[in-house]
């Protein structure tokens, strides 16, 4: 978290690889902040994003004495995803859907590129003075209301949870969603927990994980596959991170987590937003084409038709899938470089 009135020191890892005289690359990879001693960090110990606090770094780099951050809690620390969802009792994945609250939303704060709230803000949704409206309980069984989109996830993770052996049928009658909606969505739930399963255990295989998770044989086929998929987009999820990272140090984009998002033909692709002066609204990587501009900064992925997208606007940086970021960078510039179609169609995990 991020102490009451420290936001003005906090670091990400761009900040600190300057100011060790490190590219981002090199930061990366030999990770100098696991040396003994070095200030521990000030985000979850799970967060995608590392943050530290600016004062601690500066004291350790100069070899003084780092000095302690405060320990009381305050109203105004700011907490990010992991750390709201704990003061809350719920999963980060239930507390996606509950910061979307009027009474949570207009206080979100980024920094550094990460969203936090204020602990106050917490405290307050979830101890509501008499007559104020309570947080938002778990739906109950046979409510049959339609669930928000943004919602679905975390309502259908957490039927899931309940039930392993959870049907289409059961998750239609219990949200009241269309069935192409919960065909969508319990797939996939199920390979992420399978991929979590193997992550913990790299012995474990995909279907070992279905079958201690408790899935019916009859969906193993189809959530091993959602599992794969998710396992190929966590690997190559810090390389496009890395590209991203250089592309901000360099000017060319904000500061951002990336995502990686199932698409068709079972591959794993990513959006990196651009500046707004830059050449392009957003790049795309997909793991089938490589890097793409991308004609729309809030859809840049698009809808997948299964074919790779061409037309005004879309070029297609080169052949090689994974560039290093200087190389992507060079290529975003000159307009010379790449081409309308992509090199191949590349099969998924290739």
């Amino acid at each position: 978290m991020i102490r009451a009135g420290r936001s003005s020191f906090v670091q990400h890892s761009a900040d600190l690889a300057a100011a060790m005289g490190l590219k981002i690359g090199s930061f990366r990879n030999q990770k100098p902040y696991e040396r003994a001693g070095f200030p521990a960090t000030i985000s979850a110990p799970e967060a995608k994003s590392k943050l530290w606090d600016g004062e601690q770094t500066a004291a350790y780099l100069a070899g003084k004495l780092v000095p302690a951050l405060p320990q009381v809690d305050d109203d105004e620390d700011l907490l990010e995803r992991t750390e709201a969802a704990g003061v809350l009792d719920v999963t980060p994945k239930t507390w996606d859907s509950y910061k979307k609250d009027p009474r949570i939303e207009p206080h979100l704060v980024k920094v550094k590129g990460v969203e936090h709230c204020p602990r106050g803000v917490l405290r307050a949704f979830r101890d509501p003075v008499p007559g104020q409206d309570r947080a938002p309980a778990h739906r109950p069984k046979g409510s049959g209301d339609m669930v928000p989109r943004d919602e679905l996830e975390p309502r259908v993770g957490e039927l899931l949870d309940d039930d392993p052996g959870l049907t289409l049928a059961t998750v239609q009658e219990q949200l009241g969603i269309a069935y192409s909606a919960a065909a969508r969505v319990l797939p996939r739930l199920r390979g992420e927990r399978i991929a979590d399963q193997v992550a913990a255990e790299p012995d474990l295989t995909p279907e070992q994980a279905a079958h201690r998770l408790g899935y019916p044989a009859a969906v193993h086929r189809a959530a091993v596959a959602h599992a794969r998929t998710e396992l190929r987009g966590r690997e190559v999820r810090p390389y496009v991170q890395g590209v991203a990272d250089e592309l901000a140090a360099a000017g060319l984009a904000p500061e951002q987590d990336v995502a990686m998002v199932h698409v068709a033909d079972d591959a794993v692709a990513a959006a990196v937003a651009l500046s707004f002066d830059a050449p392009a609204p957003a790049l795309v990587w997909d793991e089938r084409y490589g890097w793409r501009t991308a004609t729309s900064r809030r859809h840049p992925i698009g809808r997948d038709t299964g074919k790779p997208p061409e037309g005004e606007g879309i070029r297609y940086l080169g052949p090689d899938r994974r560039p290093s970021g200087e190389e992507v960078l060079a290529a975003v510039y000159d307009g010379r470089r790449g081409t309308r179609r992509p090199a191949g169609a590349y099969p998924a995990g290739a």
